[in-house]
C-alpha cells in the first residue's frame, strides 16, 4: 500500500464528510485574532498557553501537518507570516478559502511531514504541529526535519497521542471495555488482520500508528531540541480519557 497516497485521499474524504478537524474557523475568529484575542489547540480541547508562543508579529511560522483552515489562519490574523504544510490538498484548500474570505496572507504547501526539503535550514521561528504524527509510521524524521528548519532559539509546539490509547481493542473500547490487545509501537498495517483493518478502510478513514514515548519525546531531544513545556489533555470522543489523558503537548526549543 502507498500509505501516503491512501492517507492523503482519506483526509480529502474527511473534508467532504465534515470531520471536526477539517472545519475552518469563522470570520469572527480571525477578526478577534486581529484584535489580539486568539487561542489555538494542539490537542483535542486544551488551548495552548499564550506564553508558549514567541511574539507573533512578523514571525515566520510553519503550521506542520496542520491543514484544515483552523490554526494557520488564526496565527496569520494575529500577525505571523504563516506557511501551512499538509499532505491533503482538500485540507490546504480550507486554509486558502479562509485566507481569501478574510483577506489574510498565507502560503500553502503540499507534502509529507517527514520531508521538509522545500524549506531552507533555519527558515522558521515557530513550528506549530498539532496531533498529526499518528498518520505516519516513523516520526523521528519529523523531529529531525523540524529541528533543521527552525532557526536557533526557534520554538516547536507539538501535540501527539499518548501511546496508551493504542493498547486496547478499539471496537471493545467504544463500548467501555478495555481489553489490552496490541503492543506499542502500534500500526494499523501490521497490528490488525485484514478483517479488522477493513473497519477503517471500508469507511475511507485514515490509517494510524501509535508511537513510543521514546520516539515522541526522546526523538525531539535526539534532534537537538530542549523541552521547555508539557501538558496533557483528554477528549470526550475517547472513552479512555475518563481514566487517563490520551493526548500530550510539548514545547521545545532548538538550541
Amino acid at each position: 500500500m502507498d500509505l501516503r497516497s491512501y492517507n492523503r485521499d482519506a483526509w480529502d474524504r474527511q473534508v467532504h464528510a465534515g470531520n471536526r478537524w477539517t472545519v475552518p474557523v469563522g470570520p469572527e475568529v480571525t477578526a478577534a485574532a486581529r484584535r489580539g484575542e486568539w487561542s489555538v489547540i494542539l490537542t483535542p480541547t486544551k488551548p495552548v498557553p499564550r506564553d508558549w508562543f514567541p511574539p507573533l508579529s512578523g514571525l515566520d511560522v510553519l503550521c506542520l501537518a496542520s491543514g484544515g483552515g483552523q490554526q494557520g489562519p488564526v496565527l496569520a490574523a494575529a500577525g505571523a507570516n504563516v506557511t501551512v504544510f499538509d499532505n491533503s490538498p482538500a485540507q490546504l484548500a480550507q486554509d486558502r478559502s479562509v485566507a481569501e474570505r478574510d483577506g489574510l496572507s498565507l502560503t500553502t504547501v503540499e507534502g509529507d511531514m517527514r520531508d521538509l526539503s522545500s524549506f531552507a535550514d533555519g527558515q522558521f521561528g515557530l513550528i506549530f504541529h498539532p496531533c498529526a504524527n499518528a498518520f505516519v509510521p516513523d516520526i523521528r524524521p519529523v523531529w529531525r526535519e523540524a529541528a533543521r528548519v527552525l532557526r536557533p532559539g526557534g520554538v516547536l509546539l507539538a501535540g501527539f497521542t499518548n501511546p496508551v490509547l493504542f493498547l486496547f481493542d478499539d471496537a471493545r473500547m467504544e463500548a467501555g471495555e478495555f481489553i489490552v490487545r496490541h503492543c506499542i509501537p502500534y500500526s494499523d498495517l501490521t497490528s490488525l488482520n485484514d478483517d479488522q483493518r477493513r473497519r477503517y478502510t471500508d469507511k475511507g478513514e485514515p490509517l494510524c500508528f501509535g508511537h513510543t514515548l521514546a520516539d515522541q519525546i526522546g526523538g525531539q531531544l535526539d534532534a537537538g531540541l530542549v523541552l521547555t513545556g508539557f501538558f496533557e489533555d483528554g477528549g470526550a470522543e475517547w472513552k479512555l480519557t475518563e481514566y487517563i489523558p490520551a493526548f500530550i503537548a510539548t514545547r521545545a526549543v532548538r538550541v
